[in-house]
């Protein structure tokens, strides 16, 4: 984490932003159009309104903070970056064990990657909407489901334990209580 992103971050949480919906809440008055997503503009501003003046934070030190919250880098910060940024990784040791343990229990083939074929009769697509309509086949269904976890721009079907991590520390971010991110998990993989 940078100097900036740090300082930005002691302004958030000295404002009473320490939980999850604080934080959204702070992230919902900086998204002027709601679109759900910060343009380096409303970014700009909101960390202006944060109380880190020019003299504190250049604009050259905000454009580099956008970018480093910015982890796909796509042209606007999402919700989840901004968690990710503000809240930092939240994934103890805890968490992180019961997301790798969901890794193996998914993995049947224990070769390391999640594929459709790992997740057929653990993750149940037949009731998908557009599996039940006709539109999707189930291995469809699948196959959209293992895109939520792949890096953007690198679809391939197929999930290594680092994607799966790396999206469930998303899922983290957006938890405030370890015992309930652990029944999460443990309900989505039936541990």
């Amino acid at each position: 984490m940078s100097a900036n992103l740090e300082k930005f971050r002691k302004a958030l949480l000295s404002r009473g932003s320490a939980s999850v919906k604080n934080i959204c809440r702070k992230f919902a008055i900086m998204d002027d159009d709601r679109s759900r997503s910060l343009s380096l503009e409303e970014f700009t501003e909101g960390v202006r309104d944060f109380g880190l003046t020019a003299n504190e934070m250049s604009n050259d030190d905000i454009k580099a903070m956008f970018k480093e919250i910015n982890t796909n880098d796509d042209i606007t910060i999402s919700l989840d970056e901004f968690l990710k940024a503000v809240r930092g990784n939240l994934m103890n040791e805890a968490r992180l064990n019961i997301v790798k343990k969901a890794f193996k229990v998914a993995d049947k083939s224990g070769d390391g990657v999640l594929t459709v074929h790992d997740l057929q009769g653990i993750f149940n697509t037949r009731m998908h909407p557009k599996v039940k309509n006709g539109e999707w086949t189930e291995t469809q269904a699948f196959e959209e489901f293992l895109r939520t976890f792949d890096t953007p721009n690198q679809a391939d079907n197929k999930v290594t334990e680092e994607e799966f991590i790396n999206y469930y520390t998303g899922l983290s971010a957006s938890i405030d209580n370890d015992a309930m991110f652990d029944l999460t998990i443990r309900n989505a993989w039936k541990i």
